[in-house]
């Protein structure tokens, strides 16, 4: 045998580091995101409807153009480029095409690591950085805009790690990231504090010879996070909804517990371990962003995403795992654009929710669906969508503090409230949610108010009343 054939062996083990590829880049997340979990927020629907608006008006909505209450009310469509590609995904093929354009961001996310990692770790570890982050990141996978920047997340953590080991900052051009970033989601500012710690390595360690050209970097980056469609109103947006008083009565806002994220505390205590039984001594700069990130992720839910893909950047090359590639990853890579494909093609539905109450909506009455109703919050976004307009939805920034509050307590079930909201909107019927809402009730006893339909999902009541 000649020098070029391959031995049994070295073949079994070519064959299993492209088998660990195709599942860590392409069967997980197409696996992830075509659950039914992917498709369990309101929020999507109303994402939808905001695209769809901007193809039928080719402009990006300033004001309100969806509820009653709030209508003509100054607002923000902070996430208009993935509006418009989840409004496209959705015309095209339905929860399918969504669940294509999921599946396409995680599998650019779990790529990106696989491509700077591949070099640095070996299968094993490679596995358990992609695995543990995606085990956070499930909890999070949703058909909305915060997917989109993942990969954005990781390809400026890699950038940044990369430039630690040059002492030099990225190539200009490279700040356009932030741009896209700026313009697809309100998380944005997020990129200012992975970029300022990690600078500060790549200062050290190149005794602040480069101080200037990172000075000139930051500069660029500063201008490519203004290059907003929104302005300025864009570019402030992220820290009017962070100044929100009634952010705590939204899930994703809430403090993190081993109640609402048990993996988030496994994965935490895992990643501790070896990094305690390595030894591993992270640089300054690192070390103080993974405390930041950490304490952002205790303070609100919705800050475990950041903190895991940062993680899976940093963590893995200082465990000192041997280097060792594994496999080919961009042929491999090449497939993803067929099983993209048969992803939007394979037809998926799902179950009726308070996030897709097609049955419910389809009771309606014909003449109901232009009278002013009051909803419990996760219907807002179907009902935009199905072109009803709602009392609230998910765009609690626009509505206010205040809105925000009287709502929370109608939905407690303050009746005097409730009489006044429908004698100041004139609200003719409602929608909620089974369950043990208080609201439901009182309306079942009411003489003003009657039961007109109700399945598994909710219930509508109309009034009686003139």
């Amino acid at each position: 045998m000649g020098d070029k054939d391959i031995s049994f062996a070295e073949l079994r083990e070519k064959l299993a580091a492209d088998l660990l590829l195709i599942f860590l880049a392409l069967g997980l997340p197409i696996g992830l995101a075509s659950t039914d979990r992917t498709f369990g927020d309101g929020d999507t629907a109303w994402h939808i409807a905001v695209g769809r608006w901007i193809f039928e008006h080719g402009r990006i909505p300033t004001t309100d153009p969806f509820s009653f209450t709030a209508f003509g009310k100054p607002w923000v469509a902070m996430e208009w480029p993935a509006d418009l590609l989840f409004a496209g995904a959705y015309h095209v093929a339905g929860y399918a095409g969504l669940a294509a354009v999921v599946s396409a961001a995680v599998i650019a996310l779990n790529a990106i690591l696989l491509i700077y990692l591949r070099s640095r770790v070996g299968p094993i570890g490679l596995t358990i950085a992609i695995i543990g982050m995606d085990i956070i990141l499930s909890g999070f996978l949703l058909a909305r805009p915060h997917v989109l920047v993942w990969p954005l997340v990781a390809a400026w953590t890699v950038l940044l790690a990369r430039s630690i080991e040059t002492g030099r900052p990225p190539p200009l051009w490279t700040a356009l990231l932030l741009t896209l970033w700026a313009n697809l989601h309100g998380s944005f500012p997020i990129a200012a504090v992975i970029g300022g710690f990690m600078a500060l390595d790549a200062l050290i360690a190149a005794q602040w010879k480069t101080l200037k050209q990172w000075l000139i970097f930051g500069a660029v980056c500063l201008v490519a996070v203004c290059l907003q469609v929104n302005g300025i109103a864009g570019i402030l947006q992220p820290f009017h909804v962070a100044g929100l008083d009634t952010l705590h009565l939204i899930n994703e806002w809430l403090p993190t517990t081993t109640k609402n994220t048990p993996q988030f505390y496994g994965m935490l205590l895992l990643t501790l371990g070896l990094i305690l039984w390595r030894g591993v001594r992270i640089p300054i700069g690192q070390l103080l962003l993974l405390l930041v990130m950490l304490f952002l992720a205790f303070s609100q839910l919705r800050h475990q995403s950041w903190l895991a893909i940062v993680a899976a950047v940093i963590i893995p090359p200082l465990l000192g795992s041997p280097k060792k590639s594994a496999g080919k990853s961009l042929p491999i890579l090449a497939a993803a654009v067929p099983l993209l494909l048969a992803r939007a093609l394979w037809p998926l539905n799902p179950p009726e929710t308070v996030s897709n109450p097609g049955g419910l909506l389809a009771h309606v009455p014909a003449e109901l669906k232009s009278q002013p109703v009051f909803n419990e919050y996760s219907f807002g976004g179907p009902l935009i969508l199905a072109g009803i307009r709602p009392y609230i939805d998910g765009r609690s920034e626009m509505y206010g503090d205040d809105f925000m509050t009287d709502y929370t307590e109608i939905a407690k079930g303050d009746w005097d409230r409730f009489e006044r909201a429908v004698k100041r909107y004139d609200i003719r019927w409602t929608i909620l949610p089974q369950g043990e809402l208080k609201l439901r009730q009182q309306l079942d006893k009411s003489p003003q108010w009657r039961r007109i339909y109700a399945d598994q999902v909710g219930v509508i009541h109309v009034r009686t009343e003139s």
